[in-house]
């Protein structure tokens, strides 16, 4: 490993010395993600360009110092830790909406611009990006699209891969290739664009990204349905996607992730319901009313003890805040969690939460569920105290125990958050070894010298 002095003078006049921290503070600051575990990185360097992003790879390539590229820093699956010593490459500072194109619908963006921005600058203008992660107050387009992030609207809207048309991207080498552009149809070769979404990193450093955008729904209105059980609400969300509804969000909370909110935010949650269902619809005014209604009644047949509607903005973005602060609200029910999100096909649903309702009997742990049901992607938070003899393993276990139940009711180990370094050892488990070795070779051919994000996926 180059010694740092010699390091950071290099990186300095890369990037110019004001855009390199070495000191332990800064490389602190940088050395852990929402998983909270923590990898201190040897330097901290704020890229402002494309070329600056080539040459340091370049750079590193030529020493073999890993660069590890990072936006908020929000992920749940420790993908950008810089688990190696080497560089964490910090692109927030990339943050410019360089276009959005009315005549084609397109945004194009830098890596650095925070998801809620781009929303907020598009809906301006009449026009709509649907992937929405409960970070997407903090998290990076460029963040969002290596993860190929997730959220409520997925449902019906898809997830970030949808609606990635082009990048330009810096590979392990320095080179830089552009795939796909404004284009709605492309099947000019192999799909490089798609196989960047999702990649963690691995392949590949986003410079410019190329988004595909939607007209705004004219209206919506958002439905609280309260059971007495997760049964009740599982069968509801069943019922709701079997009639051929598809709501632009159909969210599950169980009753300790209801507590939880409500202990932290004061939302008003119905502290003693069983779970609760938090049901979005959009479209034409004239036709919701009739969507509403469908739901309505099927929330009362699988038995569902009260039903609200919020169709005024401020109420409803009321129970998105409340959705949105599960993740933090729970973890303030243990010293430490393990944030799963697997996913099932919807239907599996019912006996999906029934299989962890055993388990979380079996182990004594507690286990609070929540998520987006609609497309059958639930988080499952396992909660303990490393301070408690046995329970770390034990929780550890129960994670693996979450994955069989999902892979054997035909769903994945991950619906949005990826691999990282947690869920590494399982990829096999689901892919099989015939496909993780296409994948390693994919990696291999992107970059050789395996300086970028290494040990993430594999």
């Amino acid at each position: 490993m180059m010694q740092s002095r010699r390091l950071r003078k290099s990186l300095g006049r890369i990037v110019g010395e004001e855009n390199v921290k070495t000191g332990e503070a800064e490389r602190i600051c940088y050395s852990y993600d929402a998983t909270r575990l923590e990898f201190e990185p040897q330097a901290v360097v704020f890229a402002v360009s494309k070329e600056q992003i080539v040459e340091l790879v370049k750079f590193a390539n030529a020493e073999r110092v890993p660069i590890f590229a990072r936006g908020a820093g929000s992920g749940f699956t420790g993908g950008s830790l810089p688990t190696r010593e080497g560089i964490a490459l910090v692109l927030t500072k990339m943050n410019r909406i360089e276009e959005v194109d009315l005549a084609n619908l397109v945004a194009t963006v830098q890596p650095g611009v925070v998801n809620a921005d781009l929303r907020r600058a598009v809906e301006k203008r009449g026009l709509f990006y649907p992937p929405d992660p409960a970070s997407l107050k903090v998290s990076t387009i460029g963040g969002n699209v290596a993860e190929c992030a997730g959220g409520p609207s997925c449902v019906k809207y898809g997830v970030t891969r949808n609606y990635v048309l082009g990048l330009e991207v810096v590979l392990g080498t320095g080179e830089v290739i552009r795939t796909g552009g404004k284009m709605v149809k492309n099947v000019a070769g192999y799909d490089l664009t798609r196989l960047f979404c999702g990649s963690e990193g691995t392949l590949g450093i986003f410079t410019r990204i190329y988004l595909r955008l939607i007209p705004l729904p004219e209206h919506k209105v958002t439905i609280l349905a309260v059971f007495n059980s997760v049964k009740d609400a599982a069968r509801a969300v069943a019922a709701i996607i079997s009639a051929r509804i598809l709501p632009s969000a159909l969210e599950f909370m169980d009753a300790t992730c209801i507590r939880a909110v409500q202990s932290y935010k004061h939302t008003g949650l119905p502290v003693g319901a069983g779970a609760l269902l938090i049901i979005e619809a959009d479209g034409p005014k004239d036709a919701l009313s009739g969507q509403r209604k469908r739901i309505v009644s099927i929330c009362k047949e699988t038995g569902a003890a009260r039903i609200d509607s919020a169709e005024d903005f401020e109420a409803s973005e009321e129970l998105w805040e409340a959705r949105r602060a599960i993740s933090p609200s729970v973890a303030r029910l243990a010293p430490r969690k393990l944030n799963e999100d697997v996913a099932v096909p919807p239907a599996q649903i019912p006996e999906l939460m029934r299989r962890i309702g055993e388990l979380r009997g079996r182990t004594g742990l507690m286990i609070p569920c929540f998520g987006h049901a609609g497309d059958g992607n639930i988080h499952v938070n396992i909660l303990y105290d490393p301070a408690v003899e046995g329970q770390e393993e034990k929780a550890k276990l129960a994670a693996s125990q979450v994955f069989e139940i999902a892979l054997s009711l035909g769903g994945t180990i991950t619906g949005e958050h990826g691999i990282g370094i947690t869920k590494r050892d399982f990829l096999q488990r689901q892919l099989g070894r015939t496909q993780v070795e296409l994948m390693r070779s994919l990696k291999r051919a992107f970059d050789p010298n395996n300086i970028l994000n290494p040990g993430k996926i594999f």
